[in-house]
């Protein structure tokens, strides 16, 4: 899961460092879909565009902390943005 994401983020680490340090990324495939200033708004656009499927939000930094969020991973927490308010 994610191995092509993974692969692009590291064939492309030093670009991405020199553009994006620091900022949150998001990437589906080989495809850098957009850079943002909080993993929320990574998150939400990643969701937004691609729902239930697969993406990969990662900070560009030169060494990586693992962040993973288990509930959204075993499908126990839903990603949808587009969920109704109720008015």
């Amino acid at each position: 899961m994610l191995d092509q994401e993974l692969r692009f983020y590291q064939e492309n680490k030093a670009m991405l460092l020199s553009q994006y340090n620091g900022k949150f990324i998001v990437i589906k495939g080989q495809e850098l879909i957009g850079s943002f200033d909080t993993i929320n708004d990574a998150l939400a656009e990643g969701a937004r565009r691609f729902g239930l499927e697969s993406f990969l939000v990662r900070r560009v930094q030169e060494r990586q902390e693992e962040i993973r969020v288990p509930a959204l991973t075993l499908g126990l927490l839903n990603a949808n943005s587009t969920r109704s308010t109720g008015r």
